[in-house]
């Protein structure tokens, strides 16, 4: 996961600043997770994953389909 979150910011051309201040978090909050001494959770993942334009999956390791899901229906539980 972590490796995904730092190589989505440097694809992007971007320093951890600006991906910290995206998310309204500091820069050293935003460097833990990508060193993996932090663990992303919640709102904050789901935001990262609109950022770049991707899943929560993808950043998580769980499918290699950079693609966002569709937007449809949500299931009921």
């Amino acid at each position: 996961m972590y490796r995904r979150m730092k190589d989505l910011r440097e694809d992007s051309d971007l320093r951890q600043k600006d991906v910290a201040e995206v998310l309204n978090i500091s820069r050293s909050a935003y460097a833990n997770y990508e060193r993996g001494e932090r663990d992303m959770y919640g709102q904050t993942l789901e935001n990262l994953a609109d950022f770049y334009g991707t899943s929560v999956d993808y950043i998580m390791g769980r499918t290699d389909i950079k693609n966002p899901y569709p937007k449809g229906r949500k299931r009921k539980l």
